[in-house]
Parts: structure tokens; C-alpha cells; sequence
């Protein structure tokens, strides 16, 4: 500082000439230090190759010069203003000087400084301090980076010190890694169809803190760790059953995660518990390697914003989704919520969570109760369909004891049901009960599953016992009767609202009735086929063995259908159906038997034999044999046809009195004319009988 204090003193006496005289002394002792930088780098650069040689002096020189530039520079602009710089142009022109001597002579400080810091990294690799190396390594990127030094980028040594930067970054980076995996290794190893994950850990902390904070400072991008344990340490332990062995000594933890490669079915999968517990296992050995890297970032940290969203999701989706109760009596003694609370507590704790952000577990805690009411309708739901897929044909009989007036709506008639619907109106019950019982405020979900169940059973069943229900009419029956008792259970429990029960049972009633109704159509038209056969125009002087067969084979399928429906059907129902079925087939058979043109003797006897077949076998049909009378609309023609084609001329006159005798309740005056021209030749006897039936 001598000679900056020499000008300073030259300043104050105003001597301009001194001024530029110690001006000039100070900037001949920067050139001659500039040389010497020069040769320096000339000799350590100049083969791209460092030459470890200690510059000291010249750093210490170049200081001690910076420094008397920057002084006097700044006490000649702060001091003297402008008055002694307006006083010498050469004064001013050394200024110029100086300044630019300044800008070359701080290039020149930071590659004596890069050169002393590569010394420094040599000298801790031989101390193997890699925290030390690291450091270094940070200072001199911290040079070459500076974006405000042009004249350093410039300079030929600078790509020669960047390249020797790299080259030595390179190289502590791939001892790190290598002393890192020695210290902490994760080793994996398959066979046909399980997998053996290693994790072993050395416990010297000190070693393992200055290997992780000099990896963390060199940026190392730790991805491929925490893939590895996101992969095959975490994501088996939630989803898979695994065999987990620890060897836990004053050197060294160890653990083996063993499990099957192959695909684990939903009744195979770990309880919660279990998984929790492994992972807390886990956890507990990767912290011998949590490292402080700053004040703020430990190891954990870092692994946290690598994995936690991934592991949250997995956790949640393939464990705790599977480990919501499937009953009440489950939900009532859980301890599902709980547990998860504290196991975030737990990740929050060693760091693996943040508190104030990561809230994935406790908001899934908190929606337990929702899922567990989606769940649990689920599952019901489940129950109630296998339910009715459920065969028909088991059948049992309902018997209200209270019965006592038949056409009385409120009371559900004697008839034969499935037992699957049994099952499931006392399924409905339990669910109802329950519901009840824990939901007191809240009878929505206990109406939702009520509703959801009832509109299935509408397309459940009709789906998977669509053929039976075509074919096989006690199947069909059973489905009526099944409807009605399913809707007359929702009218009697009250459970749905009033208008949500007027909709449901009048869909149900016309599911059963709809197929019911299929079912008796078909059975009229097998009627009607069979009745093809029953052809009269050709009954000349007897009927052909077909048309007895036809007769005969119409009772035989109205006494199978009386076999399987009797004592299914209601009586008021089963009365109904097969009355409209036997009067259909009476009235096909009268038709048929009116519209013969000409009706010999022996061709009347063998048509009075086939009423009098058809009179004999329809009442055995019903319950009550006069139920013919009463219900089947066309039995009295039937009776009264009969009796014509075993009357006389006279005797048929005398029936018909004027329009006024029994045969009038039955026959129209068209119909008997045409009936007599049938049966009677034509005689003035017949003329008479004919012109008195008007």
C-alpha cells in the first residue's frame, strides 16, 4: 500500500506532476506482476496439463496489487473529485490504465486461484476427504460460471480449467457412487417365480454423511434408487404376501424381502396391518443412511419427493381400498381409521410426509365412512344378485296366517315361490334391520339399496332365466308369483317412500304379469295348433282318428298345465288363467263343429261322444268342478251344443220355444237354422221348425 499512500499524500498537496510520477510506479509494478502471471500460466497451461506448483506468492502479489488499485481509484474519485483529473491528461490516461489493469490482473487472480483449489483437491483425495473435494469442486465452478468476467472466458487457460473441472467432478462422482453402494447396497435376484431383495446397510454415519452431502452438493440424481425401492420393496410389500428376514448387528443392518412373481388374487392380499408393520421394518433400516444434508433436507426428504405420491397411491388403491369392512358387524370393531392416522403420523414424524401438504392418508381416512357405505352396497348388492340367479324351481309354499277373506288385497294369497325369493325378502329384512339400527338419522342409504336391489331383481332375473321363462310354464308361474310377493313386501314394510313403492311394485306386478301373460298366450296358441288337426269339412260319415287325437290331446296338455300350475298359482289366478284357456278351446271346438255344412247321424254321435269327453274331463281341471259354469264363458253352448246334436226336430222346436226356450242363451237364430240344416234333411217338417226360429 506504500505507493498508493505516496499518490495519496502527492493528492493532497496538489503536486499533479508527483501524482503521475507514483501513477506510473504503480502501474509499472502491475505490468511486472502480469509478467510473471503470464509465464505461470503459460507454464502450467500451455500442455493442457497441470503443473502442481505452489503459487502462493503470485496470489498474494496479485491480491496485494488489486487492492492498491481499487484504493486508489476510489479515494481519487471520492477525495479529489474532478479538480485534479481535469489538472493532467496523462494523469487521466494512467487512470485508463489502471482500470483495465485491474480487469486483466482479477482473470489472472481466479486461474492462480483455480490452480491453488486443484492443489487443495489433490491434497484431500490423498486424505480421501470427499465432503473437502466436493467443496473445492464447488468453488471452482463458482469461477468459471461468473458471468461478469468476459476477459477470464477469454483467456486460452479457461477451457483447459474447464475441462480439468469435469474431469475431476467426473471422477469424485464415480468414487461417491461406488463408496455409496458399498456403504448402503439394494440388490435384487429372481428365480422362476419368486424375486429375493436385498437391503444392506453399514452403520458408520459419519462415513455415509459425507459421502450423501457431497453427493447431494454434486447434484446426483438419486431416481434410480428410489425406483428400485418404490419397485421392488414397497409396491410387493402392499400388494403381494412377502417374507421379510432382518439381521440387525453394531455394523451392519440386513434385510431380505422374499415373493412369488405370480399374480395375487384380491383373497390373497396383505392385511393393512401387515403392511404398515413391514414398511415401518423398512423404513427403520433405511435410517441408518438418513443424512442432514442442510438444515432443512435430510435423505428422507429427498426419497419423500421421489416416491411418496406414487407409494401413497399404491398404498390406497391396492391395500386400504381392500381393507374397508365388508359388514357392519367388521365396520363396528375396526380400527381401520385409527390406524391410518397414525401411520401418517408415524411418515410425518421420520419425514417421509409433510404435514401441512401431504394429507392423501388422512383425507382417505376421513371418506372411510362414505366407502364403507359404497362398499357395503356393493356387497349387498353382490349377495342379493347370486340371490336371484338362484334356481326357480325350488319352490315352498306362502301361507299368510292371518288370512282370512281371499279377495282381501292387503293379505298376499296361498301360493307356491321360489325359495330365492324367500332368501331375498329375508336378506332385504336383515339389510333393513341393520340400516335401521345404524343409520337412525339417515335413511337414505337404507333407501338407495332397497331400490337399487328391487330395480336389478327386474333385470337380473328375467335375464338369467330367460329360456325356462319362455318354455317352461311352472318356471313362469313361479316369476309371477315371485313379482307379486316382492311387491306385496314392499307395500306391507313401508320401507320406501310412498311414491318410490307405487313406482316399484307397479313395475314388478308388470314384469310378472307381463311374462305370465306371454307364458298363457303361448300355451292358447299350442291349443289353437293341436285344434288345426280337429278338421270337420271332410266329415262326411265319420270323423278321422286326427280329429279325436286333437280333442284328446288339448285335455291332455290343459291337465299337464292344471298339474304344474294348481298348486302353484293362487287359486283366484290359476281359476282366471285356465278358465280363459278352456273357454278359448271350447269355443274353437263349438266353431268348428257349427260351421259343418252337413252333419250325418253317425258324425252327431261322434261329436255328442267328443263334448261329452270335453263336458267329463274340464270341470276335474279346477279345484271346484262348477267353477265351469260360473267362469268359462262358452260352457253352457258347449253343454247346449251337445245336447242339439242329440235332439230331435221336435225336441230341438220345444228348446227353442219361439226364441224364448234355453237354447236361446246360447244360440242365435242364425246359428240354430244353420245347425238344423245340418243335422236334418230337408222336409216340410224341418221347413216348419226352420220358419219358427226367428
Amino acid at each position: 500500500m506504500e505507493t498508493v499512500r505516496q499518490v495519496m499524500e502527492t493528492v493532497g498537496d496538489d503536486k499533479t506532476i508527483d501524482v503521475n510520477k507514483n501513477a506510473m510506479k504503480l502501474l509499472f509494478e502491475i505490468r511486472r506482476h502480469r509478467c510473471k502471471v503470464k509465464d505461470y500460466i503459460e507454464a502450467t497451461y500451455g500442455n493442457f496439463l497441470p503443473i502442481l506448483t505452489n503459487n502462493n506468492l503470485l496470489l498474494m502479489e496479485g491480491g496485494r496489487l488489486m487492492n492498491e488499485i481499487e484504493t486508489f481509484l476510489e479515494s481519487l474519485e471520492y477525495n479529489t473529485k474532478s479538480k485534479l483529473r481535469d489538472a493532467s491528461a496523462e494523469l487521466n490516461s494512467h487512470i485508463e490504465d489502471l482500470q483495465e489493469l485491474l480487469i486483466e490482473l482479477k482473470a489472472a487472480h481466479k486461474v492462480l486461484k483455480a490452480e491453488e483449489l486443484f492443489e487443495k483437491i489433490e491434497e484431500s483425495k490423498s486424505f480421501e476427504k470427499c465432503l473437502d473435494t466436493m467443496l473445492y469442486l464447488d468453488d471452482i465452478k463458482t469461477l468459471i460460471d461468473d458471468p461478469t468476467d468476459k476477459v477470464f472466458h477469454q483467456l486460452q487457460c479457461y477451457q483447459s480449467i474447464k475441462v480439468q473441472y469435469q474431469y475431476e467432478l467426473e471422477l469424485l462422482l464415480h468414487g461417491l457412487r461406488k463408496q455409496f453402494e458399498e456403504m448402503a447396497q439394494f440388490t435384487e435376484k429372481t428365480f422362476n417365480s419368486a424375486k429375493v431383495v436385498t437391503i444392506r446397510i453399514q452403520k458408520n454415519f459419519e462415513k455415509l454423511r459425507e459421502i450423501v452431502i457431497a453427493l447431494h452438493k454434486a447434484k446426483y440424481n438419486p431416481r434410480k434408487l428410489c425406483t428400485f425401492l418404490l419397485e421392488n420393496v414397497f409396491e410387493p410389500i402392499i400388494k403381494k404376501p412377502t417374507c421379510l428376514e432382518q439381521n440387525d448387528d453394531d455394523k451392519m443392518i440386513e434385510i431380505k424381502l422374499s415373493f412369488s412373481l405370480a399374480e395375487v388374487t384380491d383373497e390373497l392380499r396383505p392385511n393393512y396391518n401387515v403392511v404398515f408393520s413391514n414398511m415401518k421394518t423398512i423404513f427403520k433400516a433405511l435410517s441408518y443412511m438418513d443424512i442432514p444434508v442442510t438444515n432443512s433436507l435430510s435423505l428422507f426428504n429427498i426419497l419423500s419427493d421421489n416416491v411418496k405420491e406414487k407409494l401413497l397411491s399404491v398404498l390406497i388403491n391396492e391395500c386400504l381400498m381392500y381393507s374397508i369392512p365388508d359388514t357392519m358387524d367388521d365396520m363396528d370393531d375396526s380400527t381401520l381409521v385409527f390406524d391410518i392416522q397414525e401411520f401418517h403420523t408415524y411418515l410425518t414424524e421420520i419425514k417421509m410426509l409433510k404435514e401441512s401438504e401431504d394429507r392423501a392418508l388422512l383425507d382417505y381416512a376421513e371418506k372411510i365412512g362414505v366407502l364403507f357405505e359404497k362398499r357395503i352396497s356393493t356387497n349387498i348388492l353382490d349377495v342379493a344378485v347370486d340371490i336371484m340367479r338362484s334356481d326357480l324351481h325350488d319352490m315352498v309354499l306362502v301361507v299368510d296366517n292371518s288370512q282370512s277373506d281371499p279377495h282381501d288385497h292387503t293379505i298376499f294369497p296361498r301360493c307356491m315361490v321360489s325359495k330365492s325369493i324367500k332368501s331375498l325378502i329375508a336378506f332385504l329384512e336383515k339389510i333393513t334391520e341393520q340400516f335401521t339400527t345404524r343409520f337412525k338419522d339417515d335413511r337414505s342409504l337404507l333407501i338407495s339399496t332397497i331400490e337399487t336391489i328391487v330395480n336389478r331383481y327386474l333385470i337380473e332375473v328375467p335375464l338369467k332365466h330367460e329360456k325356462l321363462l319362455l318354455n317352461i310354464p311352472q318356471q313362469t308361474a313361479l316369476f309371477h308369483n315371485n313379482c307379486m310377493y316382492l311387491a306385496h313386501w314392499l307395500r306391507k314394510n313401508n320401507v320406501l317412500p310412498n311414491a318410490t313403492t307405487t313406482v316399484l311394485m307397479s313395475s314388478i306386478k308388470d314384469l310378472g304379469s307381463k311374462h305370465f301373460m306371454y307364458q298363457i298366450n303361448n300355451q292358447r296358441s299350442q291349443l289353437m295348433e293341436i285344434l288345426k288337426s280337429f278338421d270337420l269339412s271332410d266329415a262326411v260319415s265319420e270323423l278321422n282318428l286326427s280329429t279325436h287325437h286333437a280333442i284328446e290331446q288339448c285335455l291332455r296338455q290343459l291337465d299337464l298345465l292344471k298339474n304344474v300350475w294348481q298348486t302353484v298359482l293362487p287359486e283366484v289366478v290359476y281359476t282366471k288363467t285356465m278358465s280363459s284357456l278352456v273357454n278359448d278351446f271350447c269355443q274353437q271346438v263349438i266353431r268348428k263343429i257349427i260351421s259343418i255344412e252337413d252333419i250325418s247321424s253317425t258324425v252327431a254321435n261322434e261329436l255328442v261322444e267328443i263334448c261329452g269327453l270335453i263336458i267329463k274331463t274340464v270341470p276335474g281341471i279346477f279345484q271346484d268342478p262348477s267353477v265351469t259354469i260360473i267362469n268359462v264363458k262358452s260352457w253352457g253352448k258347449l253343454v247346449h251344443l251337445k245336447a242339439v246334436l242329440n235332439l230331435s226336430l221336435g225336441e230341438i222346436a220345444e228348446q227353442w220355444a219361439d226364441g224364448k226356450g234355453p237354447l236361446t242363451l246360447s244360440f242365435t237364430a242364425q246359428e240354430m237354422r244353420h245347425m238344423i240344416k245340418a243335422l236334418f234333411q230337408n222336409t216340410d217338417r224341418r221347413a216348419n221348425v226352420l220358419a219358427s226360429i226367428v
